[in-house]
């Protein structure tokens, strides 16, 4: 069997492949509720075949979307719209994951498509916040510095979305701690200039993902996974380095959390990424030296690309994003290219058969 369609058990759940949707924002909510969008976008990669289905990135609170359209996570009546979701993709044999998150400084913005413009505050916006009052860009405002009593309140916010996530019937959390979002600002020096308890040090500027993993961990089932997506590399003189994820690593291993999702870039806005095939697998492969279980992103396009990423220890799971946006059946091709048995839905097995 290729290690591709080989089973992965994460505590009490068993992923049936290393293939994983990617969180993506779609930015297609109301007042952050999932819409019948939601359900055929991640129902259909579900039907399509990948061991693990996350949401895009959902907000634990209003001021946490980066645009009116996100979904989120911040009050009970959001819980029964997501439970739909995860009924179907359990149904159709793979594992509902969401990420959770908090865009600080990157929020009330447009959607892409409308020029991921700063929404004012008298056009609807609202005042984005940031460890340190220092803006992304130019044209994205300056934020409000957080104190620490509205720290604490955040940390809370991501504990009660963990609840409500647990409710709605997800299995796997995965905190949103990369590509410049609110988490990712606290721990690169970039944006954290603070002089308290949450700047400064590393021990320091790791410390609100760490109060928000001992919270979330207060209400997530013990025997259920929890991941954290990093940032790997700034792309940035004096920021963020693989050195410090790897140090990262070794914190997270002991706080029990089950897998790193290792991607990389977005916290400042002249960062200098080279991309290309399997630029950001190193990053993965260097983090899961410490001992803990890796994903690998980036530019990852075809099955034996991924067989030969796992094949080299270099991760363990295969996070996909716009390659599951062009082919959402990619499991399904994969597994026909790699003369694996695969077990379609029902209404499809007929496409087993070339011929």
């Amino acid at each position: 069997m290729s290690i591709l369609f080989s089973p992965l058990k994460i505590r009490s759940v068993t992923l049936k492949n290393r293939i994983v949707v990617s969180p993506m924002c779609q930015y297609s909510a109301t007042d952050g509720f999932a819409n019948d969008w939601h359900l055929v976008h991640l129902g259909t990669r579900a039907v399509g075949g990948a061991g693990l289905v996350f949401t895009e990135a959902t907000a634990v609170c209003p001021e946490g979307r980066i645009s009116p359209y996100d979904l989120g996570l911040w009050c009970d009546e959001q819980i029964e719209p997501l439970k739909r979701i995860t009924d179907f993709i359990s149904t159709n044999g793979s594992v509902p994951g969401i990420q959770l998150a908090h865009a600080g400084r990157k929020a009330s913005t447009t959607q892409p498509w409308m020029g991921d413009k700063l929404i004012p505050v008298t056009e609807g916006g609202w005042h984005t916040v940031a460890p340190s009052a220092i803006p992304f860009a130019n044209d994205k405002g300056t934020p409000l510095e957080l104190t620490q009593i509205e720290i604490a309140t955040i940390v809370t916010y991501f504990k009660t979305a963990a609840l409500r996530a647990l409710k709605a019937g997800f299995e796997i959390i995965e905190i949103h701690a990369a590509h410049g979002y609110l988490i990712n600002q606290f721990m690169s020096p970039l944006c954290n200039t603070r002089n308290d308890k949450y700047g400064g040090t590393f021990e320091n500027r790791i410390r609100f993902l760490l109060e928000i993993i001992e919270a979330i961990r207060t209400v997530w089932h013990n025997d259920l996974p929890l991941f954290v997506r990093i940032s790997a590399i700034d792309w940035a003189e004096n920021g963020w380095t693989i050195e410090d994820s790897v140090k990262l690593a070794q914190v997270l291993k002991e706080k029990s959390i089950d897998l790193i999702d290792c991607s990389s870039g977005a916290v400042v806005s002249y960062a200098k990424i080279s991309a290309k095939p399997n630029y950001q697998v190193p990053f993965a492969a260097a983090v899961r030296k410490t001992g803990v279980l890796t994903g690998a992103v980036g530019i990852i396009v075809s099955a034996t690309q991924a067989e030969e990423i796992l094949a080299n220890q270099e991760a363990d799971l295969i996070f996909m994003a716009r390659e599951l946006l062009r082919n959402p059946y990619f499991p399904i091709n994969a597994a026909l290219e790699l003369d694996q048995t695969f077990n379609m839905p029902l209404q499809y097995e007929r496409a087993q058969r070339r011929k």
